[in-house]
């Protein structure tokens, strides 16, 4: 529960990554239908921007925060891994 909070915490303060966000291609798919398939996958409190040409984003799983790329045609996880403590 700490952990979720930390990241919501973060989140307000960096609003919600957009100004760091690169802009999504016209091919790519929708941010809501990554975020479902996620979801899908028992992930929760997902955060997706554009960069450097992939989805990138920050979401929760099994209470461990996980940074994640993902393909921007099909959504297939290219990496996930715990994020790291700063």
């Amino acid at each position: 529960m700490r952990k979720c909070a930390l990241l919501v915490s973060a989140l307000v303060l960096m609003g919600a990554g957009s100004a760091r966000a690169d802009q999504p291609g016209a091919d790519w798919m929708n941010k809501d239908v990554l975020k479902k398939q996620l979801q899908a996958k028992g992930y929760s409190s997902i955060l997706v921007w554009a960069d450097d040409g992939y989805w990138e984003g920050e979401a929760i799983k099994d209470g461990i925060i996980v940074e994640f790329h993902a393909d921007p045609h099909t959504g297939a996880l290219l990496k996930a891994l715990p994020k790291k403590e700063d």
